[in-house]
């Protein structure tokens, strides 16, 4: 005989789960229902995605928009205007800024507390001055009251054409196409190149010496 002896297997049968679901009570089945309105109801609320168009009130915003850009854009136009009526502009040329205040009146020029003819003694760059008010045919109707630091003359000079140019586009926007067409309102880049190391001066050299 073996030690081991055979034991009887007995084989259990296994139930398998029922898929039907179970009736739900009357008592939990209402709460459930609630629940489901509730949130049905929070969806419909919740608020549209911007930049999304679902539907024609998006529609007839996105058609809205151009106009309220417009507005914001006389909006900024306003803000260069003081209470006092002054269109108030910031000009540059080279190293110079100029800070210029323009009001109606009969053609005063002041710079930096001096007229015209004290500051800028060249009739050059009283002319250069001039240029703006010229091509829009505006002598003699603005004064002109301006701060102006840093540079030499001719830059200074520049630099209150620039911020005139700026201030008259505040006062008349109808005058930024002509202006804009010569040139008047576009920041001249153009400055002193730097110095090189182991050169006098941007693009001078030294004399070279074979010997």
């Amino acid at each position: 005989m073996s030690d081991k002896q055979d034991k009887p297997t007995v084989e259990v049968e296994k139930k398998k789960p029922s898929r039907a679901k179970k009736p739900a009570d009357a008592a939990t089945a209402a709460p459930v229902a609630a629940e489901a309105t509730e949130a049905k109801a929070e969806k419909k609320a919740a608020p549209r995605r911007a930049g999304k168009v679902t539907g024609i009130a998006d529609v007839s915003a996105a058609l809205k928009a151009p106009k309220a850009e417009v507005a914001s854009n006389e909006q900024g136009v306003r803000s260069h205007i003081d209470a006092q009526g002054r269109a108030i502009a910031t000009g540059r040329r080279k190293d110079a800024t100029a800070r210029v205040w323009l009001k109606r009146g009969s053609g005063k020029i002041t710079v930096n507390g001096r007229t015209q003819e004290v500051y800028f003694a060249r009739p050059v760059l009283r002319m250069i001055i001039s240029q703006p008010l010229a091509v829009v045919q505006r002598l003699g109707q603005y004064d002109l009251t301006v701060n102006v630091s840093g540079g030499g003359l001719s830059g200074q000079a520049g630099a209150v054409r620039h911020g005139l140019s700026r201030a008259l586009t505040y006062m008349e926007p109808e005058l930024r196409g002509i202006l804009k067409k010569m040139g008047f309102l576009t920041r001249d880049s153009r400055v002193v190149e730097r110095k090189k190391y182991g050169q006098p001066k941007a693009r001078k050299a030294f004399q070279f010496s074979k010997r």
